[in-house]
């Protein structure tokens, strides 16, 4: 079990227990550490009991739960909490605004032992008979469902795309004689998976069992022959609409000996095949006006990341260490502002407490620079969470929403440009909120946000964690017509989170980005440079 599964473990026992009405204490140290292995993505390979409790945050009662799920997949607490719960109640559980004591009263009370009696009954409006329930709850609660009913069988491509990736490692390893690749929407990286295809030019002999226990989506094999993989390849990397485009029928009689040459025979310049989705890249091709796509070479810093200051796991000297290791020039911290209750925003005692210990810490490094920035929450009237004197003292601040997201798009989107508007705000951070495969985006004009931008020199964010990935890589265009640039920023609440820039950066180039226009692809001169502006 990874992490992630571990985690999933955690939380699940700690709601079937609320359920139950069990122990309140242990539900809460239950729910706390997963709440931490959640931010932490902590490596359990390998590791022991004794080394699982000394991690921060994590006892030796949860130390012994996370061996026993790595021993056995499962503990015997959360096989007698899975027995005397219908499935469909537990799946109830997974119901976006339906935490446990709200399933229980709909179980006990309504006798609802699955989503779709929960949805049936949503539709005769009978969940407004409940105490606590009303017209918006039930309102709330069908949309979620629905929601989740058409994300079924989706997955986010940060979790296939390691797993599948080994898997043709290993048969290309095995018979070395094949030629084996991803295709379709993995090939084009897109952000949420519904289908894994594989294309090879012979059968496979290995044993890939083990491989197939670890994907979660069944796998389509697609076989051809081996003169026409090529063909084949960017026939199956490519939607239905970039191959109208190309209009390469009549060339699967000659065989190539790799993609590029099939878009040399077009006349066209070649097309990465994240790109291969039929919107402009093949009008830019013909005129070989396809940029040279960013690369994670091309980034110079990460901005946007959270401490211990805030809700992050790891402290801010760690957090430094650990990005001027991985090679890069800056490091910008945006803890959350003091309206983030949730997340221990930073009252202004502490503001100014950080930024000593950033000046104290940057003494300590050469060629490295860890920059004062802030996460500052838009507020409902679109003003930013500190007053001015505070906010000049950050080198730049990432202006994001995180609450009442439920503004239709004309207030969503005049409370944005009202933050943009602000001198101080130096990036719009994950513009829609958007959660994939969890909750749909903020409403927002994206047209007049992205002006608003462009008009008062604010960067949009990218946020590069692959459960949002939002700005949506298809308004990138956008941003590069009004020449706004976009950064590319982590979110990174403990310092594996850094790795995430390479989803972002896989998001960027699908929206045909270029390090030009890249905020932090500039060196740190440049970069505060682009902040005065």
């Amino acid at each position: 079990m990874n992490s992630d599964d571990i985690t999933n473990a955690l939380e699940v026992t700690a709601k079937l227990m609320e359920l139950h009405n069990e122990n309140p204490f242990k539900i809460k140290s239950i729910a706390a550490a997963a709440y931490k292995l959640d931010k932490l993505r902590y490596d359990f390979e390998g590791k022991t009991q004794e080394e699982i409790s000394s991690i921060e945050g994590i006892g030796k009662s949860i130390a012994a739960k996370i061996h026993e799920l790595l021993t056995t997949g499962t503990t015997k607490e959360l096989t007698e909490l899975y027995e005397k719960t219908p499935l469909g109640v537990v799946e109830m559980l997974g119901i976006k605004g339906l935490g446990p004591k709200k399933v229980r009263q709909l179980w006990l009370e309504l006798n609802l032992e699955s989503v779709g009696e929960l949805l049936y009954a949503c539709n005769e409006n009978r969940l407004t008979t409940l105490k606590g329930f009303g017209e918006k709850t039930q309102a709330a609660i069908k949309l979620s469902i629905e929601f989740k009913l058409a994300n079924n069988n989706k997955f986010h491509y940060a979790s296939l795309e390691k797993p599948v990736k080994d898997l043709v490692e290993f048969i290309s390893e095995q018979q070395n004689e094949l030629q084996v690749a991803q295709v379709g929407q993995l090939a084009r990286k897109c952000e949420v998976i519904d289908k894994i295809e594989i294309l090879l030019d012979g059968k496979i002999s290995a044993d890939i069992s083990p491989f197939e226990k670890t994907i979660p989506l069944k796998i389509n094999f697609i076989l051809c022959e081996p003169a026409e993989f090529f063909y084949k390849y960017v026939e199956l990397t490519s939607t239905a609409e970039h191959l109208e485009k190309i209009n390469f029928v009549g060339l699967d009689s000659t065989e190539f000996f790799d993609d590029e040459e099939i878009y040399t025979a077009l006349n066209l310049q070649y097309i990465e095949p994240e790109l291969r989705e039929g919107l402009n890249e093949v009008d830019l091709a013909l005129n070989h006006d396809i940029p040279k796509l960013i690369e994670m070479e091309d980034l110079k810093g990460i901005l946007h990341n959270h401490t211990t200051y805030s809700d992050g796991v790891h402290t801010l000297s760690e957090m430094a260490g650990y990005c001027k290791g991985l090679g890069y020039e800056y490091l910008g911290i945006c803890d959350h502002s003091r309206s983030a209750f949730y997340a221990q925003g930073l009252p202004i005692e502490k503001v100014l407490e950080q930024q000593k210990e950033i000046d104290k810490l940057n003494l300590t490094f050469s060629n490295f620079t860890v920059l004062k920035g802030i996460e500052s929450d838009i507020l409902n009237d679109g003003s930013l969470d500190y007053p001015e004197e505070i906010l000049k003292t950050f080198d730049f601040i990432v202006a994001s929403v995180h609450s009442n997201l439920k503004m239709n798009e004309e207030k969503a989107t005049e409370r944005l440009i009202k933050a943009i508007e602000n001198p101080f705000t130096s990036i719009l951070g994950h513009p829609t909120g958007r959660l994939l495969l969890a909750r749909p985006g903020y409403p927002i004009n994206h047209k007049k946000v992205i002006d608003a931008c462009a008009a008062n020199k604010v960067s949009v964010e990218l946020n590069a964690h692959p459960y949002r990935l939002d700005i949506d890589w298809r308004w990138i265009w956008y941003c590069l017509e009004k020449k706004v640039k976009i950064s590319i920023n982590p979110d990174a609440h403990h310092r594996e989170g850094f790795h995430d820039m390479y989803y972002g950066v896989c998001a960027a180039r699908k929206g045909m980005l270029s390090k030009e226009f890249c905020l932090n692809a500039l060196s740190l001169t440049e970069l505060k440079q682009e902040f005065l502006k």
